[in-house]
């Protein structure tokens, strides 16, 4: 799968999780300072991508990650 789509999936989940429009998200937007994820909406987003990719990932490092860029990463390692 190519980064462009993840990175396009990446961006639906977030905005349905986050209750954003997707326009407002870009690849640097950091998810607790750009986006205002808490910590519970943090672990939803993990639950949420595991489920759109079908993937089962490392919990505490995917809480590492801070921005859209670091998740498209992230999650293409796993594919």
């Amino acid at each position: 799968m190519e980064k462009k789509e993840i990175e396009s999936r990446i961006k639906k989940v977030v905005a349905h999780v986050l209750k954003l429009d997707e326009e407002e998200i870009t690849q640097d937007a950091n998810f607790i300072f750009d986006l205002g994820a808490d910590s519970m909406q943090s672990m939803l987003l993990i639950a949420a991508f595991e489920e759109e990719f079908d993937i089962e990932m490392d919990v505490e490092k995917a809480q590492e990650v801070q921005t859209i860029g670091g998740a498209v990463d992230f999650i293409a390692e796993y594919l």
